[in-house]
């Protein structure tokens, strides 16, 4: 509600979470232009606006005052924090500027971290509305639209799709139009004779640059105007985007130098390499002639630079976008085919020609944009934003999201003892106390489990820093492979000298579970490449395994591999063959007090049940998924202390053998990621939450819900003791422990981050 400050002066707090001013980015120059909009108008009515940045760099960014509050956009608990910040700050009413790439975790997830924890009424600004979401993007929309008293689109197509596509009912979506400036109507001449460019025809596209703009075929149409028009100026402003300059420097850019060249355009393209202030891109726009907008992205729903175009009354041409089909119709512009560079010269020469015409689609743009001027647009979002407040009300939100706020606050993600225990060869297999030992070298179970961790928290996170953790990892294993017998090595000394030709079945296992989730998950090329050359060669040395454990990872690492080339007939025919495998070895030793595969139980057992779990979702085998599901169950009653509120792994000092009692120490961490893994793999086949539960439970042995009831992991160095013996936790932290720690942990981040979108 509207409040009264001391003054008995009405006064509304509005919070935007966006990105912000300076970082270089369409969202934080809409929300600038939004919150000093809305300043403007309500200066009677005093209206505090206030923003909560988004950070994609560590540094963060040199942020006017106007900035309260700053979030990493891949730290959970940056988004928590935020939540609980705003819930006591004066703001009256939250305001989300929605874009998925804004937003860390799968499809933007992260958001929800902070919208399942605030307490205040939410608007949320839509800036992609996709067609064909994923089934995380359509979660995460729907989440968002759950707790959210209205969403604002910006397009009257995006009305339509909200209902007809998200399920999202028409009452609680609001179209207000995207801002533009007011200036006006003037002749080009005004600003020409700034940028010495009086006696010349000036085309222009400004904005971010990264493939998908279409530049290059606005100079390859140039290179036929040139020839009617040779003094035609073609000026592309704006830096290329920081993402695509981070991922792949200025390779676009320079594309684009090299195609100038090539039609000798020297003299009639300027490339202006940077990112413009708004009075400095309104004289731009109003010297220019004629605007090209493009873009070859057809689900295009809004653009703020046509929308700025048009504003400032300027002859626009168009690919036909989704936004530039609304916004141009009734001769408000022209479209020209997506990718069309003769279409475009021809368009472009007939503007150039036809002064009358060219006016006529100035003035006509100029005046369909009067009711987009920011002014206009700012009391528009004042009036939903006093709706919201009015409408709100407390604890009426029962969605996804809360069905498993049970799931426990997860600790920050820390790699620090994982560097301290790598160099450049690779990570040392063990640890005095946390100080790596060089004596005991490297093996490859290790460094495999590593590059699984760093791929696994490059998904989750989208964080580049690991790449270079990546590579050494991918490397090592990539140097165990033994062309000579087609498997794996896993011991080498700290000289790098290796200690066998050949590694244990389980070990050469172990390379095929991670490369295969490498192969299904992971974008690059060259590292998916390399993982399915060593996939490919190596699984066919592994075919007469008959280690239980490794038969298991193999099914594991060819679900991975078939989820993405289910075509494969040669790793299909293994993959068939190891299910039935694995499932007769659970045949052979199964009778009434027996669930299991082998006559005893030692380590990583839950990967047997989990891998059959997976085969049979995967292959859609119900007395698979009868097996694992009831070799789990029988696997968890061993685990549970008697008291059945702790996990009590099988110790090492004498594991379970049939028949005898179970070893109770010493336990160890790499335990537990299998158990988490096959019950959270239970509960997506059968849906019984009561798996979730067991998932915490086994999660939780590292927090302290063990035998000792204290913390095994290591909070400070970000590492994990090596065990827990009879009187004590090895204090050791060697590579085994913390990779178990990091990979539970990182599990856990995932699990949390699917079951708020489920």
């Amino acid at each position: 509600m509207l409040k009264t400050n001391g003054f008995h002066q009405k006064t509304l707090g509005i919070s935007f979470i966006s990105s912000f001013l300076p970082r270089q980015c369409g969202i934080a120059t809409f929300t600038n232009d939004l919150a000093t909009s809305i300043s403007k108008v309500s200066r009677n009515e005093n209206i505090i606006t206030n923003i909560a940045a988004l950070n994609d760099i560590p540094e963060g960014y040199k942020y006017p005052s106007d900035v309260k509050f700053e979030i990493k956009d891949k730290k959970i608990n940056d988004f928590k924090e935020a939540a609980y910040y705003l819930n006591l700050s004066d703001s009256d009413v939250i305001n989300i500027q929605h874009e998925f790439g804004l937003y860390g975790g799968d499809a933007g997830a992260n958001i929800l971290y902070l919208i399942e924890n605030l307490n205040k009424p939410l608007v949320t600004t839509l800036h992609t509305i996709l067609e064909k979401p994923s089934p995380d993007e359509m979660k995460v929309i729907k989440e968002i639209a759950a707790h959210s008293s209205y969403l604002v689109v910006q397009s009257e197509r995006a009305v339509m799709m909200m209902h007809n596509i998200y399920g999202i009912h028409p009452d609680k979506v609001r179209f207000i139009p995207h801002g533009a400036p007011e200036v006006q109507f003037l002749d080009t001449s005004y600003y020409k004779d700034k940028f010495r460019l009086s006696d010349k025809k000036v085309i222009l596209t400004f904005g971010l640059l990264g493939p998908g703009k279409g530049l290059e075929d606005v100079i390859t149409a140039l290179a036929e105007v040139v020839k009617t028009y040779p003094d035609v100026v073609y000026i592309i402003l704006g830096a290329t985007h920081p993402n695509v300059k981070r991922q792949f420097g200025e390779t676009y850019r320079i594309s684009l130098e090299n195609l100038v060249k090539k039609y000798d355009l020297e003299n009639n393209v300027m490339f202006i390499n940077r990112f413009v202030d708004t009075k400095e891109l309104h004289e731009f726009l109003l010297m220019s002639d004629i605007y090209v907008s493009p873009y070859h992205n057809k689900a295009q729903i809004v653009s703020g630079t046509l929308t700025y175009a048009m504003a400032c009354g300027k002859a626009v041409v168009s690919t036909p976008y989704w936004y530039a089909e609304e916004s141009l119709k009734n001769e408000r512009g022209i479209l020209f085919p997506f990718k069309d560079s003769k279409f475009l010269a021809t368009t472009l020469l007939e503007l150039l020609q036809n002064e009358s015409l060219r006016n006529r689609l100035r003035k006509n743009a100029y005046d369909a944009t009067r009711k987009l001027t920011w002014n206009n647009v700012a009391k528009n979002y004042i009036d939903v934003f006093t709706r919201a407040i009015v409408e709100y009300k407390t604890n009426t939100y029962s969605g996804t999201a809360s069905k498993y706020r049970a799931l426990p606050a997860l600790p920050e993600i820390n790699f620090n003892h994982l560097e301290n225990l790598t160099d450049s060869t690779g990570i040392l297999q063990h640890a005095t106390y946390s100080i790596g030992n060089p004596a005991e070298g490297y093996c490859t179970d290790d460094n495999v489990r590593a590059l699984l961790i760093t791929v696994m928290h490059k998904l989750i996170f989208n964080d580049d820093k690991v790449s270079k953790l990546i590579n050494i990892y991918l490397r090592f294993v990539y140097y165990s492979f033994n062309k000579e017998k087609g498997l794996f090595r896993n011991f080498m000394s700290y000289e790098r000298k290796w200690l066998e030709e050949a590694g244990s079945e389980d070990s050469n296992g172990r390379v095929i579970f991670s490369l295969g989730y490498i192969i299904k998950n992971m974008d690059s090329n060259s590292i998916v490449g390399l993982s399915k050359s060593l996939f490919d060669e190596s699984i066919q040395n592994m075919k007469d395994f008959k280690s239980p454990r490794t038969i298991a990872y193999m099914i594991l690492g060819s679900v991975f591999y078939l989820s993405k080339f289910s075509g494969a007939l040669d790793i299909k025919k293994i993959f068939n063959n190891k299910c039935e495998e694995l499932y007769n070895c659970y045949l052979k030793y199964k009778d009434e007090d027996w669930n299991w595969y082998e006559d005893s139980l030692s380590y990583s057992n839950a990967r047997l049940p989990h891998a059959l779990l997976m085969a049979g979702q995967f292959k859609n085998n119900k007395k698979y998924i009868t097996a694992g599901l009831e070799s789990l169950e029988w696997l968890y009653e061993q685990l549970l202390d008697d008291s059945r509120k702790f996990i009590s792994l099988i110790g090492n000092d004498g594991w379970l053998v049939k028949g005898q009692p179970k070893a109770r120490f010493d336990q160890q961490p790499v335990e537990i990621p299998p158990l988490m893994d096959a019950c959270y793999q239970a509960y997506l086949i059968t849906k019984n939450p009561e798996w979730i539960s067991r998932v915490n439970m086994a999660f939780s042995w590292f927090l302290g819900n063990n035998e000792r009831q204290e913390p095994i992991c290591d909070f400070a160095t970000g590492g994990c003791y090596d065990g827990l013996t009879s009187t004590m936790f090895n204090q050791n932290q060697g590579a085994e422990s913390t990779l178990s720690w990091l990979l539970a942990l990182l599990r856990m981040t995932k699990i949390n981050q699917e079951l708020k979108m489920s």
